[in-house]
């Protein structure tokens, strides 16, 4: 498995696959033809049906440059590899200088056609499943996070400070801010007005959807986020540690310890199924999202190895099959929303699994491996196309 490093990003929303992806694929491509003038982009599958309310034509021609750049939308080519292929042509002037075929694969991560999804240069993990994981730690008696620090070396510790950082500093601009959001929902911020009804009640429920809330609100309107694992699942995490940090006044070392136990279940997924929306629906981002929040807080209430993975197995298992299928291609609704409820539902994951011994009959990793198969059966509609479910429930017309 790769770094956590490598999980957690930070970028601009509000779709890793869909923003920060293209985005990078754009700055690399750029640089390897420096003298072309004028540029072509083709988006296939999921890039070219929701490209528009993700941002991806916008964001490619920043990077290109807006009016020597040429958006192909092509709806009806979708590559068996991944579905979210972009294509770019270089010209200086009249003449081709190279093109590039590359995949948008979730988390902000490319892989050209046929490329090993699972790049063994980065393999610093010698596990690659939650058994030998558990196996391992049990054997060496060692808790998560000291197995992450051994792979990762002492300064993941000063990475997840940073991370955590970004986290509160994103929840911050959230809680601050009012209006609408971009975009023809014209859906209204909701994190401030929560905010202040927690300060009012006290209410811990309520902080968790006002922090999660502030994230998901800002990658939605194109802020800086931390992919966790995705930019449209980035609410649920901070949502989950950091309404602990401010509730409990935990100390924050602790918390980015828990930073840590959810990336390793992250990578977990991310290894052995698909964190992409566009490939397993929103089960792999929202679905992970939960699952990793789940783990982190069952860390934190001090539960030992065998209850964070019981706890991350039910933040998984009860997301299986959840479709991916954006209104209007807005990472809007119904994806703020679910960042808030399965920021909550974390708590309930970790609060069950604390009560128990951690023995339970289905393991984490069958949940990830069913949910790989799950999004593989599930109708290509429903993995971010906006093609059914709630993405048709709107009397809006988009002006394409």
């Amino acid at each position: 498995m790769d770094s956590i490093r490598k999980l957690y990003k930070v970028g601009s929303g509000p779709s890793s696959s869909h923003t920060m992806g293209p985005k990078i694929a754009a700055e690399k491509f750029k640089a390897d033809y420096k003298k072309a003038d004028n540029f072509i982009v083709t988006l296939y599958g999921s890039l070219a049906e929701t490209g528009k309310g993700h941002l991806t034509d916008y964001i490619i021609k920043q990077v290109l440059g807006e009016f020597n750049t040429t958006i192909i939308f092509d709806k009806v080519t979708v590559f068996d590899y991944h579905p979210n292929g972009m294509k770019f042509e270089a010209y200086e002037s009249d003449q081709k200088l190279g093109e590039w075929l590359v995949f948008s694969v979730g988390g902000g991560s490319l892989r050209e056609l046929n490329e090993p999804r699972k790049r063994k240069v980065t393999d610093i993990y010698p596990h690659h499943s939650m058994e030998e994981i558990l196996k391992y730690t049990k054997e060496h008696n060692m808790s998560l996070v000291d197995y992450v620090i051994k792979y990762e070396g002492q300064d993941i510790i000063e990475f997840a400070h940073y991370i955590l950082d970004v986290m509160t500093k994103t929840v911050n601009q959230g809680l601050n801010k009012e209006g609408y959001l971009p975009g023809k929902l014209k859906i209204k911020r909701k994190a401030m007005d929560f905010f202040n009804k927690y300060e009012e009640s006290k209410d811990f429920t309520t902080l968790i959807f006002a922090l999660s809330l502030a994230t998901a609100e800002e990658n939605a309107s194109g802020g800086e986020v931390v992919t966790a694992p995705t930019c449209g699942s980035s609410g649920v995490l901070p949502g989950a540690l950091l309404s602990y940090y401010f509730h409990h006044n935990c100390c924050r070392d602790k918390i980015a310890e828990a930073l840590l136990v959810a990336g390793l279940i992250g990578n977990l997924v991310k290894y052995n199924a698909s964190i992409s929306g566009a490939e397993v629906g929103c089960q792999g981002e929202v679905g992970t999202a939960c699952s990793m929040a789940s783990a982190a807080i069952t860390y934190l209430f001090g539960g030992d190895n065998d209850q964070i993975e019981y706890a991350a197995e039910i933040g998984l298992e009860h997301h299986l099959g959840m479709t991916c299928d954006p209104v209007m291609g807005y990472v809007q609704i119904p994806c703020i929303e679910r960042n808030a409820l399965a920021s909550k539902r974390a708590y309930d994951s970790a609060q069950y699994a604390i009560l128990t011994n951690g023995t339970h009959h289905i393991m984490l990793d069958s949940v990830i491996q069913v949910m790989k198969e799950t999004g593989h059966d599930m109708n290509e509609k429903y993995k971010e196309t906006s093609k059914g479910g709630l993405a048709l429930r709107t009397t809006e017309e988009d002006d394409e």
